[in-house]
């Protein structure tokens, strides 16, 4: 009878104690947090991915559009050539339509407030830059990324190989790259 108290007892015991190893719980909890981090981290990838994108077709719009005016102007000054070449150039009707066309070729160049080529080219500047930043930002999430998914299978290969080091290792590697992360969304890597 005192083996069946003792093994009462034993059971009694046991259920007041936490379940499982407290070291692979806290693994557990480490390859949690990584896991999180890693889907902000994807989060933001996917936002830069995407304003890169935009940007890039934004641009190459802006750049097909300076180059339809572009090549507008250019017939018009094709036109101005050919009329000032006319024999009866003085003639006042051509001289209305060469400055019709040199009106056209300045507005094409430039027209503040509008979309010259002068402006079309600083909007397409601009977005080059937003295109450009944006593929930084891509980067810095992918190399978060990276570091974030070695740090969870190093945790998990830690919890198998009871190794501990490399549950250290996970966290250290987890936490530069979620600062690191942090910096690409606050702009200052």
């Amino acid at each position: 009878m005192s083996e069946s108290m003792e093994r009462a007892h034993e059971t009694m015991h046991a259920e007041h104690r936490p379940h499982g190893d407290p070291w692979a719980r806290g693994v557990a909890v480490l390859v949690s947090f990584l896991a999180a981090a890693l889907a902000l981290a994807e989060i933001g990838g996917k936002s830069a991915q995407n304003a890169y994108l935009t940007n890039h077709i934004a641009v190459s719009d802006d750049w097909a559009l300076y180059q339809a005016k572009n090549l507008r102007q250019t017939i018009r000054g094709s036109e101005v050539s050919v009329l000032e070449n006319l024999p009866n150039a003085a003639d006042p009707a051509i001289q209305a339509r060469i400055k019709e066309a040199r009106e056209y070729q300045a507005r094409m160049r430039d027209e503040p407030g509008r979309d010259g080529m002068k402006q079309m080219a600083q909007q397409a500047a601009q977005r080059t830059h937003d295109r450009d930043h944006a593929f930084h930002l891509y980067h810095g999430y992918e190399y978060t990324l990276g570091a974030l998914e070695i740090a969870i299978v190093l945790a998990s290969v830690s919890v198998v190989t009871r190794m501990k080091p490399l549950t250290i290792a996970a966290g250290l590697i987890g936490l530069a790259a979620g600062a690191f992360g942090l910096g690409v969304a606050l702009g200052m890597v």
